[in-house]
């Protein structure tokens, strides 16, 4: 959910819940949001040269985040084993009259 913009014309969100200290929390959703407002900005060819660099440090930095999360996400699917219970359950299925 955007809310407004920030100095850089680039969206702020409001749904992020804070952490501790009010900052809000980083997700994969914001963090791919802001990136899509780095993208449009950098495209935009408005950003001078110093805004330019601390724009590509900062979508570097957000897409680390993304590619940390998204490996977290495949190890945790992984470990659910989504697979053998699929094929438990597809087994279980074909044969019901038998106790599982």
């Amino acid at each position: 959910m955007t809310t407004g913009t920030d100095a850089d014309g680039l969206p702020v969100t409001a749904d992020e819940p804070p952490r501790a200290d009010g900052v809000p929390v980083q997700t994969y959703e914001t963090a791919t949001s802001r990136l899509e407002g780095i993208i449009r900005r950098l495209d935009s060819g408005e950003a001078e040269l110093r805004e330019t660099l601390a724009l590509c440090k900062e979508g570097r930095g957000l897409v680390e985040f993304c590619a940390a999360e998204l490996d977290a996400v495949g190890q945790g699917l992984e470990e659910l084993r989504l697979d053998e219970l699929v094929a438990r359950l597809e087994a279980g299925a074909a044969r019901p009259g038998e106790p599982g």
